[in-house]
C-alpha cells in the first residue's frame, strides 16, 4: 500500500525549528553499560516518578509480579523492576525531567486554532466522505488519502477501518461493531472482578498506580470515570496476553484512540470534557473501540513487551545503525561522550513518541502509521531517525554527557503542530525510500 502514498520527497522540506533555553548540569561522570541486560539493571525510570512513592507503592521486585506466569514471571517483573526503577548512576545529579505539557486543541489538526476550512481541505473531506459512504470501501485508496493527515470529522471512523477492526463492506460494520462490542463488556463480565484475586491483583495495582500518570497534566485524563475506563481496558488485555501481561508503556497506547473517539461527541474542548455527562451507552462504545484498536496496534508489536523486550532490544539497535549511516556526526559524538542510544530510545521505542510529542502531533502521527504497511513496527524507525537528525544542530553543539542527554529526554516540541509533523513524517518516508529497500545499507 505505500507504493500509492508518496509524501514530497522535496529536500527543501527539512528545516530546522529554534529551541529551547538549554538548563545548567552538573559535572558528572559516566560509566557505559556494556549490555542491554546491564542498562536494564541500571537505567532511569522511562516515566516521571519519585522514588519515595516507588518504595511504597512497588515494595520489593518480587511483590510486582504480575502472578500470570510462575518463577520465570516474577524474573521478568523483577528484571523490569530494575529496568525501570533503578537510578543510573550517571543520571543521579540531573534535575527531574519535566513532564510535556499536552497542550489545548489536543484533537484538533491545527495547533493554531482552527481557521475556517480551505478549498483543498474541503474537498480532501469530500473525498474522505465518499470512500466511506461506499458500499465497499477501498482500503487502499483510504490508506493512501490518510497518510498526510484524516481530517478531524471523518478520522474515528477511518481509524476504525484503518485498524482492522471495521470491515470495508458498509452493511456489515453495525452488526460487527454491536458484535465486538457485546464481546468486550462480556470479557468485563468474565474477568474483571478477578483483579482483587490473588493471581491478578499485582498486574490490577501496578495498572492502577499507573492511569493517573498518564497524561497527569490533562484534565480530561483525571477523571475517574476515565481512569476507570483506562483501568479495565488494560487489565482485560494483560489477562488475555500473558505472554506479556501488563508492562509500562501500553498504558500511553490507550489514550489516542480514546481521544479521537471520544472527540466523535464532543465539539468543544475534549480537554476539558466532562465524560461523565455523556449517556452510557455512548461511553461503553467508546471504551470497547478504544480496547479492540489498541489490541489491533499491540497486535503488531507485541515483542516490544514480551520478556526482557526484544523488540524493543532490535529496533534501537536499528536505529543506531541507520544513524551511523545517515549521519555519521551525530553518531560519533553520541561515541565520543558516551551517550547510549537505549538512553533516550528505549522510551522512543516502548511509548512510540508519546513522551516526546504533544497529544495532537501523536494522533496526527498515528494517521500515517496506520495508513503505512507496519506503521507502528517498521515505519516507526524512520520516524525516530528523521526525529534525532531534526536535532543535529542542538545535539552537535552539546559537548557534555548531561547535556547530550537532558537535550535528548527533552526535546522541545511543546509548540509543534500538523506542519512540524508533516515534515517529519516526509523525512521518515524519504529515509525509509532510501534505505529500506537496502538493509545493507544500515546493517552491519
Amino acid at each position: 500500500c505505500t507504493e500509492v502514498t508518496h509524501p514530497p520527497l522535496d529536500p527543501r522540506l527539512r528545516r530546522t525549528y529554534p529551541k529551547d533555553t538549554k538548563p545548567q548540569f552538573n559535572n558528572l561522570k559516566s560509566k557505559k553499560a556494556s549490555s542491554f541486560h546491564e542498562f536494564a539493571r541500571s537505567t532511569n525510570d522511562a516515566w516521571d516518578i519519585d522514588e519515595e512513592e516507588d518504595e511504597d507503592f512497588l515494595g520489593t521486585p518480587a511483590q510486582t509480579s504480575s502472578g500470570l506466569h510462575s518463577t520465570s514471571t516474577q524474573n521478568q517483573v523483577t528484571t523490569r523492576h530494575h529496568f525501570f526503577r533503578s537510578t543510573l548512576q550517571k543520571q543521579q545529579s540531573l534535575p527531574v525531567r519535566p513532564i510535556i505539557p499536552l497542550v489545548a486543541r489536543m484533537s484538533d489538526q491545527n495547533a493554531s486554532g482552527a481557521p475556517p476550512m480551505t478549498v483543498r481541505e474541503k474537498s480532501r473531506l469530500d473525498k474522505f466522505k465518499q470512500l466511506l459512504a461506499s458500499p465497499n470501501t477501498d482500503l487502499e485508496e483510504l490508506r493512501k488519502h490518510s497518510w498526510s493527515g484524516i481530517p478531524r470529522e471523518v478520522r474515528p471512523i477511518t481509524w476504525r477501518l484503518l485498524s482492522g477492526y471495521l470491515p470495508a463492506n458498509k452493511e456489515r460494520r453495525e452488526l460487527v461493531l454491536k458484535r465486538k462490542r457485546d464481546e468486550y463488556f462480556g470479557f468485563i463480565e468474565q474477568y474483571y472482578h478477578s483483579r482483587t484475586d490473588e493471581h491478578y491483583k499485582d498486574t490490577y495495582r501496578q495498572i492502577h498506580i499507573d492511569i493517573p500518570r498518564t497524561n497527569p497534566l490533562i484534565p480530561l485524563f483525571q477523571q475517574p470515570v476515565v481512569q476507570e475506563v483506562f483501568e479495565r481496558i488494560l487489565f482485560i488485555w494483560a489477562i488475555r496476553h500473558p505472554a506479556s501481561g501488563y508492562v509500562q508503556g501500553i498504558n500511553d497506547l490507550v489514550t489516542p484512540f480514546f481521544v479521537v473517539f471520544l472527540s466523535e461527541f464532543v465539539t468543544e474542548d475534549v480537554e476539558n470534557f466532562e465524560v461523565a455527562a455523556l449517556p452510557l451507552d455512548t461511553r461503553r462504545n467508546i471504551e470497547a473501540d478504544s480496547f479492540w484498536c489498541m489490541s489491533k496496534l499491540l497486535d503488531g508489536i507485541q515483542d516490544n513487551y514480551t520478556f526482557a523486550q526484544p523488540g524493543i532490544q532490535n529496533k534501537v539497535k536499528a536505529l543506531e545503525e541507520l544513524v551511523s549511516r545517515i549521519d555519521e556526526d551525530i553518531h560519533n559524538h553520541f561515541k565520543r561522550y558516551e551517550v547510549e542510544y537505549l538512553q533516550f530510545a528505549f522510551r522512543w521505542m516502548n511509548n512510540l513518541l508519546m513522551r516526546e510529542l504533544p497529544l495532537r502531533c501523536t494522533i496526527r502521527l498515528w494517521d500515517t502509521y496506520q495508513a503505512e504497511a507496519e506503521g507502528f513496527s517498521h515505519f516507526h524507525l524512520y520516524v525516530c531517525s528523521a526525529f534525532l537528525i531534526e536535532w543535529r544542530k542542538e545535539i552537535l553543539s552539546m559537548v557534555d554527557f548531561q547535556g547530550l542527554l537532558m537535550l535528548l529526554q527533552n526535546l522541545p516540541t511543546i509548540h509543534w503542530g500538523n506542519e512540524e509533523v508533516g515534515l517529519l513524517l516526509a523525512e521518515a518516508y524519504r529515509l525509509k525510500y532510501m534505505f529500506a529497500d537496502a538493509p545493507s545499507h544500515y546493517k552491519r
